[in-house]
C-alpha cells in the first residue's frame, strides 16, 4: 500500500505538468506574432505629395467619408487568410483609429487579374456609382508580370482620373508591390517611375508601396516570406496590415495638411501602366 501511495504521489505532479503544457503551450503559440517585426511606417516614406482636399472638407464638416479601393488581386486581398485582412478592410480600422467616431467606409473594388483597361470598363459601376470622396487606385502589377504592351495604358489612366475628378474625388495612385515575381521583371523600375511621373503630372497623390515594401527587406531585413505568400507575389496578413497602417497614416496627414499644391501640367507622353 505504501508503494502504491508513493507512486500515486509521483504521478499527480507529472499529470499536472502534462495538463499545464497541454493548456498553456497552445496559448503561447497563439500569442506569437504572425510576422518577425513590428510594423512602424516612417511618415517621410509614406507621406503623400498632394493634400486630400475633399477628405479634409468632409472631416471638418463632420460628414461621412466614402473611400473606394480599385485594383486587382492585391486590392481584393489574395493571399490573406480572410477578407478581413485585405488592405481596404485593414485601412478602415486604421482610419477609425486616426478619426474615432467619424463615419468612414472603405469599399473594396478589387478584382483578381485585372489591368487598367479592365478597371476602366467597370469604372462607372465600381467607382462613380459609389460617389467616393477618395479613390485609391492600385495599378501596374499585372501588366508588368505578364509582359504586356504598355503603349495604350496612359489614355485609360487619364480617362479614369477625369471621371474621378468629375465627381470631386481625391485620388491616390498605388504602385506595384515589392515582391519576388515583380522585381524579377526588368521593367519593374520603369513601371514604378512611370506611375510616379503620371501622379506628379496629373497632380494626384501617390502611395509608394514599392518603396515601402523595399524598405522592409533592405532596411528592416525582413525575409520575403514574412510578408509575401509562397506564390512570390501576393502579400500575407501582416503585409496587408502594415501597408494599410502606412496608408492610413499618409491619408490622415494629407487630410490635415495646409493646402499648398499647385495644379501641374497634364502629362503629354504616356508610356505605360497596369
Amino acid at each position: 500500500m505504501q508503494a502504491i501511495d508513493l507512486a500515486c504521489r509521483a504521478i499527480k505532479p507529472l499529470a499536472f505538468v502534462v495538463l499545464f503544457v497541454c493548456l498553456v503551450a497552445p496559448l503561447s503559440a497563439r500569442a506569437e506574432p504572425s510576422a518577425t517585426s513590428p510594423c512602424n511606417p516612417r511618415l517621410d516614406l509614406v507621406r503623400l505629395s498632394v493634400p486630400l482636399q475633399k477628405v479634409a472638407h468632409k472631416l471638418a464638416a463632420g460628414e461621412p467619408i466614402t473611400i473606394v479601393a480599385l485594383g486587382s488581386s492585391s486590392t481584393a486581398g489574395a493571399g490573406a487568410t480572410s477578407a478581413a485582412w485585405s488592405y481596404p478592410n485593414r485601412l478602415a480600422v486604421e482610419l477609425q483609429n486616426h478619426f474615432p467616431g467619424h463615419a468612414i467606409s472603405v469599399i473594396n473594388r478589387g478584382v483578381n487579374g485585372e489591368e487598367v483597361p479592365d478597371m476602366l470598363k467597370r469604372f462607372d459601376s465600381a467607382v462613380v456609382a459609389s460617389k467616393p470622396d477618395l479613390l485609391l487606385w492600385q495599378m501596374g502589377t499585372n501588366s508588368l508580370i505578364r509582359d504586356h504592351a504598355m503603349d495604350d495604358r496612359g489614355a485609360s489612366i487619364r480617362e479614369g482620373l477625369d471621371k474621378a475628378r468629375a465627381i470631386g474625388a481625391d485620388v491616390v495612385l498605388i504602385d506595384p508591390q515589392f515582391a519576388p515575381k515583380v522585381i524579377a521583371k526588368p521593367l519593374a523600375g520603369k513601371m514604378v517611375k512611370y506611375i510616379a511621373t503620371a501622379a506628379k503630372r496629373e497632380d494626384v497623390a501617390l502611395f509608394r508601396r514599392f518603396e515601402v515594401m523595399k524598405e522592409w527587406t533592405e532596411v528592416e531585413h525582413l525575409p520575403f516570406n514574412s510578408f509575401v505568400i509562397a506564390d512570390g507575389l501576393h502579400m500575407n496578413d501582416w503585409g496587408y496590415a502594415c501597408m494599410a497602417k502606412g496608408l492610413g497614416m499618409a491619408i490622415a496627414e494629407a487630410a490635415q495638411r495646409p493646402i499648398v499644391s499647385a495644379k501641374a501640367a497634364p502629362i503629354s507622353d504616356w508610356g505605360y501602366a497596369d
